[in-house]
């Protein structure tokens, strides 16, 4: 198993990067399902605050995002880590430093649709399970919440 330590988790600064985070998206949360690339971008990209994970051959290995939804409420989206790396703190690691992030722009609340097999990391993590969510990919979420 892989140690946090052995991860950088960061924005996504260069054109290589920023090209490689969506693409990273892309191939972890659209491509299984036969969805276009377009498909994972959204009207909050520019507003959006972007966390890539990346090992040490420089490879993105982990991704998320979180937007303002109101002025105390911000969301998780576009959350993945490489399969092989679940359970090695990446994906814990990631949603910490976005929770930080909104609490510093002034969030209360941090909201996201949950994956069903998401579920339970995320209950590790104090989120409380909402409303089930239809999600454009056809795939089963729930929303969850929790005050930051």
């Amino acid at each position: 198993m892989h140690k946090k330590k052995d991860f950088l988790i960061k924005n996504p600064e260069t054109n290589q990067e920023i090209e490689g985070y969506y693409h990273f998206r892309w191939k972890m949360l659209r491509e299984p399902w036969n969805m276009s690339k377009e498909s994972s971008v959204d009207e909050y990209e520019n507003n959006g605050f972007h966390l890539i994970a990346i090992n040490e051959k420089k490879e993105i290995v982990g991704s998320g995002r979180i937007h303002k939804v109101t002025t105390d409420k911000y969301q998780i989206r576009y959350m993945a880590v490489r399969e092989d790396l679940h359970r090695s703190g990446i994906g814990s690691e990631i949603v910490r430093k976005l929770e930080d992030e909104a609490k510093r722009q002034g969030s209360k609340t941090i909201i996201l649709n949950a994956r069903e097999d998401a579920i339970a990391f995320y209950k590790s993590l104090d989120y409380v399970i909402g409303d089930s969510y239809e999600s454009d990919t056809g795939i089963p979420h729930k929303t969850m919440s929790k005050v930051i």
